[in-house]
């Protein structure tokens, strides 16, 4: 896998876990207006928070070994 290639993935990682927590927020949000389901309707989103999370903790953590190893090729060439 080209390096740019896994940035724009990983760049494509935290776009996507920041836009499901907006969408997951916003649910939360508006459960209380809603009532219907009680708090069991809270769960679903609750979760996806949780696993938005991690995936923006994974996208950053591609993001940031990248770095290491542009860093670890300049130093190889210096």
């Amino acid at each position: 896998m080209k390096i740019d290639s896994a940035h724009s993935q990983a760049l494509l990682g935290i776009q996507r876990g920041m836009n499901s927590a907006r969408d997951n927020a916003a649910r939360i949000a508006s459960a209380g207006a809603l009532r219907a389901g009680g708090p069991d309707d809270l769960v679903g989103p609750l979760v996806g928070l949780k696993q938005d999370r991690l995936q923006v903790a994974a996208s950053v953590q591609v993001l940031k070994t990248l770095d290491g190893l542009i860093g670890a090729l300049f130093d190889d060439k210096a």
